[in-house]
């Protein structure tokens, strides 16, 4: 099924641009994806409620869209609705993820990150880690936010991502004998003197407090990564990904 719409002020064109807020996403669990990767991704897992395309764009022949919407638009439409300088002429309005808890073994928890290129970056590598699901606490990023996608690279497909309460989480993974690792500077180890096991939880925080104390007091133990050479710290992200493949191997 296919539509036309060339005015801005189409009341659908409307109700897309507001989809780059948080709040409307919240309101109607929904969210919107860019770029022919992430709406692939997206259609693989069943999350589309409709594909948005620009005049001068095809979709790929090989794409199976089936009964899914899609609405044809104008270049200026798509680049008002676009998070990138030069868009790929695609998009597709997504539904949010229902999980509200999950079962597994190793999980990463994340409190309080507020750079959405970091979040999604974690969120990919503990995909890639092979980590059950990531879980995104107060203070942080929204999950939907386009930089987050973005940088997730269709993560958000392949692993549940899911917003919680960080403390009842360390409580319940505690209860299922799975040990949780905060990371911290101080009153903490080196992480390479843990023993790795296939059942773990590790939380990382904000890029400039850290984890938050309380959490941090709720632990099963703390670790730090070692510097080498002169830097204060390491990015976020990538003191996650060092400690996920070490816990996980």
């Amino acid at each position: 099924m296919l539509k036309y719409i060339h005015s801005a002020s189409n009341p659908q064109v409307k109700q897309w641009k507001k989809l780059l807020t948080k709040k409307e996403r919240d309101k109607t669990g929904t969210y919107i994806v860019e770029g022919f990767h992430l709406v692939e991704e997206a259609l693989s897992s069943n999350q589309i409620v409709e594909i948005i395309v620009s005049e001068d764009t095809g979709l790929p022949h090989g794409w199976d869209y089936g009964s899914i919407p899609v609405t044809m638009v104008t270049n200026e439409i798509i680049q008002s609705l676009s998070d990138t300088e030069t868009p790929q002429g695609v998009l597709a309005v997504c539904k949010q993820s229902q999980h509200t808890t999950t079962e597994g073994k190793s999980y990463l928890l994340i409190d309080a990150v507020q750079d959405p290129g970091n979040l999604g970056t974690m969120i990919r590598t503990a995909d890639a880690a092979g980590i059950d699901a990531v879980i995104v606490g107060e203070g942080s990023v929204d999950i939907y936010n386009p930089k987050v996608l973005r940088s997730a690279q269709g993560s958000h497909f392949h692993l549940p991502v899911l917003r919680g309460n960080l403390f009842e989480w360390v409580t319940k993974l505690k209860i299922e004998n799975i040990p949780v690792y905060g990371t911290a500077l101080e009153n903490a180890k080196e992480y390479t003197e843990i023993q790795n096991s296939d059942a773990f939880a590790l939380i990382v925080g904000n890029e400039g407090s850290g984890v938050s104390k309380n959490l941090l007091e709720a632990t099963t133990a703390n670790l730090y990564i070692p510097i080498f050479g002169k830097s204060e710290s390491l990015n976020v992200a990538v003191a996650s990904g060092i400690l996920l493949y070490y816990l996980r191997s």
